[in-house]
C-alpha cells in the first residue's frame, strides 16, 4: 500500500532500507520518545523492522521525500498498531526533519486510511517530556483524555508517564471530502 500526500510519499519498508533506517533512527533523542524501539538501535533491529510484514488493518509506512535532492530519502515512519482493543497511531522522524510539518502531514494521511479501513477510534500517546508530539496530535484533532498512563520505553529501560489522546471518526458524509468529515475528538 502506498500513499501520496502533498509533500510526502508513504510506502512499505523493504529489506534493503535497513541501512538508511539505521542512519535516521540511530539518534537517542529520537528513540527515547518511542515506546517499542530499543537503544542503542542496532543494524539487526533495522533489518528486522525493514522486513516486518504489514498488517492489512494496521499498516505502517516509511515516509520519504519524493522531491528532495535525494528522491526517496527516508525521513521517518508512521503507522497504526493494534494494542489490545485499541488501535494506536505512532510516528517518528529524523531530527533533521523536525519542525517542518512532516509528522502532521504523514499522520493525517494515515488517519484518512484508518477511516477507510473502518477504524472508528484511534488512540495516540506521548511521553509527558515530549510536548512536541502532543502539539502534532492537537493539529490532527486528537484530544487529551486526561489520562496519564505509565508506559514502558525500551530505549529508556523504564516506565515513563504518557498522556493519552484519542480521536473518533463519525459517519462519512462525503467520500470526496478531506477524509475528516464527521471526525470528532473523544
Amino acid at each position: 500500500m502506498f500513499i501520496r500526500s502533498e509533500r510526502l510519499f508513504l510506502r512499505p519498508g523493504w529489506p534493503e532500507d535497513w541501512p538508511e533506517l539505521l542512519a535516521r533512527i540511530g539518534d537517542e533523542g529520537v528513540v527515547k520518545n518511542l515506546a517499542k524501539v530499543p537503544w542503542p538501535y542496532t543494524a539487526e533491529d533495522a533489518r528486522v523492522f525493514a522486513q516486518k510484514p504489514q498488517d492489512p488493518r494496521c499498516p505502517h509506512f516509511f515516509v520519504t521525500l519524493p522531491t528532495s535532492a535525494a528522491p526517496g530519502e527516508l525521513v521517518g515512519c508512521v503507522g497504526l498498531a493494534s494494542d489490545g482493543a485499541e488501535v494506536d497511531l505512532g510516528y517518528w522522524f529524523g531530527r533533521d526533519h523536525w519542525n517542518r510539518g512532516y509528522a502532521t502531514e504523514a499522520a493525517r494521511a494515515v488517519l484518512r486510511l484508518a477511516r477507510t479501513l473502518g477504524h472508528r477510534r484511534i488512540v495516540a500517546k506521548h511521553f509527558t517530556d515530549n510536548p512536541a508530539s502532543g502539539r502534532v496530535l492537537a493539529k490532527l484533532g486528537f484530544k487529551p483524555s486526561g489520562e496519564v498512563r505509565p508506559s514502558y520505553s525500551l530505549a529508556r529501560g523504564s516506565e515513563a508517564p504518557a498522556m493519552v489522546h484519542s480521536v473518533e471518526f463519525g459517519a462519512s458524509s462525503d467520500c470526496d471530502g478531506d477524509g475528516f468529515s464527521g471526525m470528532r475528538a473523544a
